[in-house]
């Protein structure tokens, strides 16, 4: 039904590039590293728009929403949309950033909020018009978690050297403070005083909470853990998991979660927080199990109850699917895509 077309603001041959011109979509890259560059690509921007005259713009994260949105303006494209990823960062941590955020929606027409959690701050915190708000859930593809195959599952976990390695513990968040993980790595800590032969695995392992996570690390034994920087099999690497945690210091911090709904898609038993999208659909006992925010002792203790209780694995691990199945499909998500920009 669209002809939807990609300016990406890179420094090209990323991931993404390569898979639209393998699908036959249009892009083109427009070098953007940073500020420096924004006078320069928002004269390339200007160009493209004019070229193609687009009935709507779509921008996704910070940069383009600036650069794109007033581009957009500038070009006269009337309706401006962009999805707001990120939830109370900028208040929390780079105060600056609320400036820029607040430019976003007054230069949009819509915002897309990917959970309930980002709706309010975009209303209540950011001041955003609440006619401009619309709700649309991140939608999933369920193959990527769902389809096992065993033979990449067993390569991948020689790759992480998981042979003989029960339980295998992940964790999949970047390195940053709000994240949890600091607290994560006390608990396993302790874990690892019943269960010796555990691992903890800490993917997408970077962030500028480095140091701080690295300082941690220096506690446990090192053949007891594993980073992660980045693995494109992802739904493997959950299928490598036998328990998965998820603990953002706060309710607020979190956008949306993706790993909440990602480690339930792939029957992981797991052990949350609740922030972001997960108020929306995790059920403590029922789907997950849930813990207090900042408490190393009480996800401690729910490692000890998952692994200990085959039965509690099993049932949080069916459940979980039966709940995400239907709210986050790939499907649900665009057709609200089609009928926002057909409006």
């Amino acid at each position: 039904k669209l002809d939807i077309r990609f300016i990406l603001l890179n420094n090209g041959n990323s991931e993404l590039e390569k898979f639209l011109i393998e699908s036959g979509i249009e892009v083109v890259v427009v070098p953007c590293r940073g500020k420096r560059d924004w006078p320069t690509a928002w004269c390339r921007l200007i160009k493209q728009l004019n070229a193609w005259k687009p009935d709507a713009i779509h921008c996704h994260l910070m940069q383009a929403s600036i650069l794109g949105l007033s581009a957009a303006i500038f070009t006269g494209v009337r309706k401006r949309i962009f999805t707001r990823h990120h939830a109370n960062l900028h208040h929390q941590y780079h105060k600056k950033g609320v400036l820029w955020d607040r430019l976003c929606n007054y230069m949009a027409t819509h915002i897309i909020a990917i959970s309930d959690n980002v709706k309010n701050i975009l209303v209540d915190m950011d001041h955003a018009s609440p006619k401009k708000v619309i709700l649309i859930p991140h939608g999933f593809n369920w193959e990527t978690f769902r389809d096992r195959d065993d033979a990449r599952i067993k390569k991948l976990r020689e790759k992480y050297n998981l042979i003989n390695k029960s339980p295998v513990i992940g964790c999949i968040a970047r390195f940053t403070e709000l994240k949890g993980i600091q607290y994560v790595i006390p608990a396993f800590n302790d874990f690892l005083n019943a269960y010796p032969e555990s691992v903890l695995i800490l993917a997408n392992a970077h962030g500028d909470y480095e140091q701080n996570i690295n300082q941690l690390l220096e506690t446990l034994p090192k053949q007891s853990y594993r980073l992660i920087d980045f693995e494109s099999s992802l739904g493997d690497l959950y299928h490598c998991f036998d328990l998965f945690l998820h603990v953002p210091v706060d309710a607020k911090v979190e956008a949306f979660g993706q790993t909440y709904v990602e480690a339930l898609a792939a029957e992981v038993p797991s052990i949350f927080t609740m922030s972001g999208i997960a108020p929306e659909f995790i059920q403590d006992g029922m789907n997950a199990l849930v813990v207090p925010f900042r408490d190393a002792r009480a996800i401690h203790n729910a490692l000890l109850e998952l692994w200990q209780n085959p039965e509690t694995r099993s049932h949080l691990a069916k459940n979980g699917w039966e709940s995400i199945r239907e709210k986050f499909g790939l499907t649900k998500m665009i057709l609200s895509l089609e009928e926002l920009y057909g409006r």
